[in-house]
């Protein structure tokens, strides 16, 4: 039996619930690429419905369709293209006098339509009442309610896109009447203009000769060979000018938004009540010109330190857990030998040291995701908007910056938002600085360690000072090489809502596929690597000076005879480490290591950290797992590192070396990708390293006159 296949433009504002309607249809069945031609994120999925297979296209978040951004551009050429066989705008029911605004410019664009109201719930809780047929009937469009994050109304989506597509439901948008004078230079446009071959199969004569008015650049650019069309549309936009003393682009963007206005009055009652909105109440406290930084940076605070707090428990049980696990291989492999060193030494130290702090990890993002959801991340980049200013940078920068505290790649590609190509520039050199997940074991293993007492204060203070080094590197740098000065900043706040169960765990369930992708290939096979360049070369004369010494305490007969015959083949372990090939590479470069406090094992396990960041941690596991002399519940890593007498001084100035060196391999070749210069990927990595190398020297050398 073939399958019908109907392909859906997914339009709408951003924050309208358009990612959660296209999530809750397509499941798992999605893809990410780049649209042609553009570095503009495309997403498609697949829905099924009977015999019908569903293609959805989710175009990017915009406001509007005049094309003076990448987004709008993507957006608007992908519903010209007639690629789509229905058009479906989401919109924020509560904020209908903004998102209407979008569905007004697609009913100029003759496509077929369906026009989606969300968040019907928040609707009626403030006691909104919306008579959706009256606007159907307005706009000659259907209308659909629905509450996404519920799944309310997607069923109704899909039957009603089915029924357009297939012709059983006619669609024929309504129109916005505009001023004669406009209507009739319309109507002289359209007899003198050929319609250009531009690829384009849906372009209406009479939306062509509109955007013709409203000197849309695109579309002159389409008519480049027609010069009788463009001096006729610049006479009659002149003579518009002339009788209304305003541009043609404003008095259409006028009617429009009088044709929803008009709309709204006709079909919304608004209940009759005294109080502030509970969204502007809040905000005023949130948003306080004096309060809000603090309040922020006090939520940031909580943030580490349930994520500390509350991790250590699953830690715990999960270190346990390894433990057992390497003392049940032990026992089960006859004769150990190398298979058993690989497995339990290679494998287990490298991803054991690692998963452990996957708890960590997922209460971090429930956080992120508990701000993002319930409206209170768009007010963080509104509060941080003057020290964005102050660096010189556009205010809708810091979005990106906050991105970099989940991963710094897509927060890299995140700049696309940003119009200026030194805003996208300045906003991607200074992202590293963003603590990715990817550090945060790192910091919770040391803090753990060494800083027991106030481990959670100590993960706030790296994340600070990675926003500090960022807004300093910002402040240096558009003093510099990017001099300007950022745009005004102009951002959406949604309202507050109570986010929902559903969205937490997909948030959280999405990190730990991501997190357990990477214990099963990169940083096991880092950590296998590692352990390979680890006990390789073996050293037969230290193998027989070592045989020939346990002989001879054997042969002693000594009361502590077993305890001298561990002591001694931890020796051998750690000289036949020293003897290595990782160990040769590592002490080439340990001179240089020395003044910042560190020696070749640090080396070797911060030069992993350019593959990912999470490999530092299996690299540590792997080359403190050998040969440490600890006692028999010293089984942790921060116990195996400890007891090599490492200090807090060490640990802070690891951290802070980790916190700024250049990032892993995929950040960077984001950052080629996305500034499109070698110079700047070379610059950018050569900055982060010599800014971190800079500030562990300066910790470990002040610090050890302080101790001293």
């Amino acid at each position: 039996m073939s399958t019908h296949k109907i392909t859906i433009a997914l339009a709408g504002n951003p924050n309208s619930g358009k990612t959660t309607i296209f999530n809750a249809l397509t499941g798992a069945h999605q893809k990410v690429g780049n649209w042609s031609g553009v570095t503009v994120e495309k997403k498609e999925g697949i829905a099924h419905c009977g015999e019908i297979e569903f293609h959805i296209v989710d175009l990017p978040g915009t406001y509007s369709l005049s094309a003076f951004s990448m987004e709008e551009k993507v957006a608007r050429d992908f519903i010209l293209s007639g690629e789509a066989d229905v058009t479906c705008v989401v919109v924020d029911a509560g904020n209908l006098d903004r998102n209407l605004y979008l569905v007004a410019q697609l009913l100029e664009m003759e496509t077929p339509l369906l026009v989606i109201f969300n968040m019907m719930d928040e609707v009626e809780n403030r006691g909104i009442r919306i008579d959706i047929e009256k606007i159907s009937r307005l706009f000659a469009v259907p209308v659909i309610p629905t509450i996404a994050n519920r799944g309310k109304g997607l069923n109704e989506i899909l039957d009603t896109v089915s029924k357009i597509a297939d012709g059983d439901l006619t669609v024929r948008p309504a129109t916005v009447h505009y001023p004669k004078e406009i209507e009739n230079a319309i109507a002289q446009l359209e007899k003198n203009i050929i319609p250009p071959s531009c690829g384009l199969k849906s372009c209406p004569s009479k939306w062509m000769a509109l955007k013709l008015l409203e000197n849309d650049s695109e579309v002159r650019r389409l008519f480049k060979d027609q010069p009788s069309a463009l001096a006729l549309a610049d006479e009659l936009r002149k003579s518009i000018s002339q009788i209304f003393k305003d541009d043609p682009e404003m008095i259409v963007t006028d009617h429009r938004y009088g044709f929803v206005n008009g709309t709204l009055k006709e079909t919304v009652a608004y209940p009759k009540v005294s109080r502030r909105d509970i969204t502007d109440s809040v905000d005023r406290v949130i948003l306080h010109k004096f309060f809000g930084l603090p309040i922020l940076f006090l939520l940031l605070w909580l943030m580490f330190e349930m994520t500390f707090t509350i991790g250590a428990y699953p830690m715990d049980w999960i270190d346990a857990g390894i433990g057992a696990l390497a003392e049940l291989l032990s026992e089960s492999i006859p004769g150990g030998g190398l298979f058993e060193r690989l497995l339990v030494d290679g494998v287990l130290a490298g991803v054991g040291g690692v998963i452990i702090f996957l708890p960590n990890i997922l209460i971090l993002f429930l956080f992120i995701a508990l701000m993002e959801d319930s409206g209170y991340m768009a007010r963080a980049a509104f509060v941080m908007d003057r020290v964005m200013h102050a660096v010189g940078l556009h205010g809708k920068s810091f979005i990106p910056l906050l991105m970099g505290f989940g991963c710094n790649v897509p927060a890299i590609m995140g700049s696309r938002i940003l119009e200026s190509r030194r805003d996208r520039i300045l906003t991607i050199f200074i992202n590293p600085f963003m603590s990715c997940s990817a550090r945060l074991p790192i910091y919770v293993l040391f803090s753990a360690a060494f800083f027991p007492d106030s481990a959670g204060t100590v993960i706030f203070l790296l994340y600070l000072t990675g926003i500090a080094a960022a807004v300093l590197t910002g402040l240096l740098m558009s003093k510099t090489i990017l001099k300007g000065h950022g745009e005004p900043f102009v951002m959406e706040l949604p309202p507050y809502r109570i986010p929902t169960t559903r969205s937490l765990v997909v948030h959280m369930w999405d990190r730990t596929v991501i997190f357990l992708k990477k214990m099963g290939g990169v940083i096991m096979i880092g950590s296998v690597v590692v352990w390979a360049l680890s006990s390789f070369p073996q050293s037969e004369e230290i193998s027989a000076d070592f045989e020939s010494r346990i002989e001879a305490v054997k042969n002693s007969a000594a009361a502590d005879a077993d305890e001298k015959i561990q002591e001694l083949q931890n020796q051998e372990a750690s000289a036949q480490q020293e003897y290595s090939f990782i160990a040769r590479i590592g002490k080439f470069a340990e001179p240089l290591l020395e003044p910042a406090g560190f020696d070749w094992r640090d080396g070797v396990a911060l030069a992993s950290g350019l593959v990912a960041k999470e490999i530092v941690i299996s690299t540590l596991g792997v080359l403190y797992g050998t040969g440490q002399d600890t006692d028999e519940e010293s089984t942790s890593l921060s116990d195996r590192i400890k007891a090599t007498g490492k200090t807090p001084l060490w640990a802070l100035g690891i951290m802070v070396f980790a916190l700024l060196y250049t990032p892993c391999i995929s950040t960077i070749a984001a950052i080629r990708r996305e500034t499109g210069s070698t110079r700047w990927t070379l610059f950018s990595f050569s900055y982060n390293l010599a800014l971190a190398y800079v500030a562990a020297l300066l910790i470990h050398q002040i610090g050890s006159i302080f101790i001293l």
